[in-house]
């Protein structure tokens, strides 16, 4: 009887940190669909309001840049330069459902202009840290991707 206890107990624990991890899979999947939609409208400063105050955003270019000015500021610039059509699609995330702390990581993809204006296709891999706000929404404090 015991060893049935300690194996039910194992498992509903099992069951309970599945659901969590699917409860964040959910979140992290919602809070990347929003930061899409308003990156595929090509809204620099809907964007930059999925960042923290603190949020640090690390681009390709080696820019270390700090704060939703900063990365409002860097989105622009994006759009004027033609990129549009961008889309994630988790890998990982980690963090319980309830976490402050959760991060994921992704592919990413978009459409961007060659040197001579055609579309080509780019994309490449995202790391996202997030913050759980007291509302229960997620907000971007880490963001760097190749």
């Amino acid at each position: 009887m015991r060893i049935l206890l300690v194996v039910l107990l194992g498992t509903v624990c099992l069951a309970s940190q599945v659901v969590r991890a699917a409860d964040l899979k959910t979140d992290i999947e919602a809070a990347y669909g929003a930061w899409n939609e308003a990156f595929n409208k090509g809204d620099a400063a809907g964007l930059a309001s999925f960042y923290t105050d603190d949020a640090t955003f690390l681009p390709p270019t080696h820019e270390v840049i700090t704060g939703p000015a900063g990365i409002e500021q860097f989105f622009a610039g994006l759009f004027d330069a033609g990129v549009s059509n961008h889309g994630l699609e988790v890998i990982t995330v980690k963090g319980d459902a309830d976490a402050d702390l959760v991060y994921s990581a992704a592919n990413w993809t978009a459409t961007g202009k060659a040197e001579d204006g055609s579309e080509q296709s780019v994309g490449g891999i995202a790391v996202h840290g997030f913050e759980r706000q007291p509302d229960g929404s997620l907000k971007l404090n880490l963001h760097t991707f190749n």
